[in-house]
């Protein structure tokens, strides 16, 4: 197992990424360097390994592909990921290091949006849906989180491996987000600095696409994570719908004693049944979310019992191997 593991994941990124593993390896010596390849075709995995990474591939395209086959496949007590386009300098990392190992920090974000990248990001849009992706997820989950998609991170071993990455794409910041804000992880920012991408290094982000992914990514979690919260929302727009048109019908009915819109009645039943139906649908899903959640930790509680088992075993052969060399 290594001490600390910078991850990095690489679409043709020549022009940067023998400067990203040379500054990683200047801010943190004692790390070991991966570089993953997603189907470069520029030489950045040929790149990557003259300048002393370990290099490795991932077929399946998109961001998203590439971290489920980074946390799959490296065991560290600190993991760093960033990104191959020099976009972040690297030192804060040690501080973001020394949170997770030091200070019990399960996800350590870079913050970028508290520094340089509205004045550095030359893309109106991306500022704007950084900004809304920020309000909204803080506002839903009710954290403070500064920066979601940020691609700078530390991470705990606990976060790696009770993670279960479901994005393709650049929706995975989210995710990872979403993730440690739900399960109640310690979450550290890290103000860092963020610089625009050197001219012909081409972002691999489509600010629509992948924005309306992120924002379908944030939609989907919210339901599965806050079921009372969502289904209780429709709930109360559906029954309020119901009422007000229902109200009419009553006072006709009471000046008249007759009922005269026979359809509006009917639509407003239904409409009041869909709105229960709602209802208990939040609560039964509610109680299956709080079971999930107590064998997430569970399961948590059993992968640290392993984790602390794997470290005194690697303390105790290091331990024997300096007194055979004494």
């Amino acid at each position: 197992m290594d001490r600390i593991a910078v991850l990095i994941p690489c679409y043709n990124e020549s022009l940067t990424i023998a400067k990203v593993v040379a500054d990683t390896k200047a801010a943190l010596p004692e790390a070991v360097v991966y570089v993953y390849d997603n189907n470069s075709t520029d030489g950045t995995a040929a790149l990557a390994s003259a300048a002393g990474a370990v290099v490795r591939k991932e077929y399946m395209q998109g961001k998203g592909n590439v971290i489920r086959r980074m946390f799959r496949e490296i065991d560290a007590q600190c993991y760093v990921i960033v990104d191959g386009d020099d976009t972040y300098p690297m030192d804060a990392a040690p501080e973001m290091v020394e949170k997770v190992l030091e200070k019990n920090a399960d996800m350590v974000v870079g913050d970028r949006l508290s520094s340089t990248y509205f004045t550095e990001n030359k893309r109106p849009f991306h500022n704007l849906g950084n900004s809304l992706v920020r309000s909204t997820i803080n506002r839903l989950f009710e954290s403070n989180v500064r920066d979601i998609m940020t691609g700078f991170r530390a991470f705990s071993y606990d976060f790696v491996k009770t993670f279960p990455v479901l994005s393709n794409g650049f929706e995975i910041e989210t995710e990872m987000t979403i993730h440690a804000i739900y399960n109640r992880m310690q979450i550290d920012n890290v103000v860092v600095q963020y610089r625009d991408r050197p001219e012909g290094s081409k972002s691999k982000l489509n600010t629509y696409s992948d924005g309306f992914r992120v924002l379908r990514m944030i939609f989907t979690l919210y339901k599965n994570y806050r079921p009372l919260a969502f289904f209780g929302f429709f709930s109360l727009v559906l029954a309020a719908l119901s009422v007000g048109f229902f109200i009419p019908v009553l006072k006709a009915y009471l000046a008249t004693g007759a009922v005269a819109k026979f359809p509006t009645l009917f639509v407003c039943c239904f409409v009041m049944l869909a709105a229960v139906q709602s209802l208990f649908s939040g609560l039964i899903l509610s109680n299956m979310e709080r079971e999930d959640r107590r064998n997430f930790e569970i399961r948590r509680n059993e992968l640290n019992a392993g984790y602390r088992r794997e470290l005194e075993r690697s303390a105790g052969k290091d331990h024997g191997a300096a007194e055979g060399r004494s």
